[in-house]
């Protein structure tokens, strides 16, 4: 039997989602979630997307986007199903601008700036890399499948306007690969029936 090289499934996104959960202790409620898309492709176009709960921002939901078309097709197609939380679509989206530094290996920095705010996303202390590879309708309660290269970070730090997001970040298995609650989630693709 021969198997095709090609998925058989429809492309809807692909880019980056990058990822910090930060918590006082392992099994602790998260005092961070952040959420960063670099969208290359689209049904609403390409564009970048913060998603942030905090304790530095008094466990609020913000919003920042340089595309809010794409903002609200993320929040409907994906985050509702990753992060309800981040999919209300009542949340107001605050305009930024997006730019990244570092290599990967050593260090990645993400920030975000609007009129108002400036957030730094840091990962550093990497593990090795590996693919995720979550089959189209492996999980019964979502149709999509996802494709991922994963680069783990034993630390991340979250900056919000000088402030420090308390907590740190867990080691944590995917499988048979040694992961952690903080991720740059690059080459990610998520595909659909």
């Amino acid at each position: 039997m021969t198997t095709s090289p090609v998925d058989p499934n429809r492309v809807l996104v692909t880019g980056e989602n990058s990822f910090i959960r930060l918590a006082h202790e392992e099994g602790d409620p998260q005092l961070t979630r952040v959420s960063h898309w670099r969208v290359l492709l689209s049904p609403a176009g390409p564009g970048h997307v913060l998603f942030l709960k905090s304790d530095v921002v008094g466990n609020e939901v913000l919003v920042y986007s340089d595309n809010i078309a794409l903002t609200r097709w993320l929040q409907g197609e994906i985050e509702s199903m990753l992060f309800p939380e981040f999919a209300d679509l009542n949340l107001p989206v605050i305009d930024a601008e997006f730019t990244k530094s570092g290599d990967g290996r050593s260090f990645w920095t993400e920030k975000v700036e609007s009129e108002e705010d400036s957030i730094a996303l840091t990962w550093h202390d990497f593990l090795e890399p590996f693919v995720l590879r979550v089959e189209a309708g492996s999980n019964p309660t979502r149709p999509h499948g996802v494709y991922s290269c994963f680069v783990p970070a034993r630390q991340a730090q979250v900056t919000f306007n000088g402030l420090v997001a308390e907590g740190k970040v867990f080691l944590e298995k995917r499988g048979e690969k040694q992961s952690s609650a903080a991720c740059l989630a690059w080459s990610e693709t998520w595909v659909r029936p």
